[in-house]
């Protein structure tokens, strides 16, 4: 049985020592502040309506105060998908 070619690789060659390194910026830096202050509005919004038993944020919402915080929130995660 006749033996298969070996392929020779080549020799790693560094880049040359004048050159700057690469720097790579998606120019997102808005996105997890911003994620974040939406998650913990949501989360401040619905403890508030609880603890003070549906008086605050907005009492005359009821128990829609639940779905604004939860809307903070899923605003967060629409947020999030922005992020690289």
């Amino acid at each position: 049985m006749p033996k298969s070619r070996l392929r020779k690789k080549s020799d790693y060659t560094p880049p040359p020592s004048g050159a700057a390194p690469v720097k790579i910026s998606s120019g997102r830096g808005w996105v997890a502040p911003l994620m974040l202050a939406l998650f913990l509005v949501g989360l401040v919004w619905i403890v508030t309506y609880y603890v003070t038993s549906g008086t605050w944020p907005v009492s005359s919402w009821g128990n829609w105060n639940i779905l604004a915080g939860f809307g903070f929130i899923a605003a967060g995660f629409g947020v999030s998908t922005q992020w690289k």
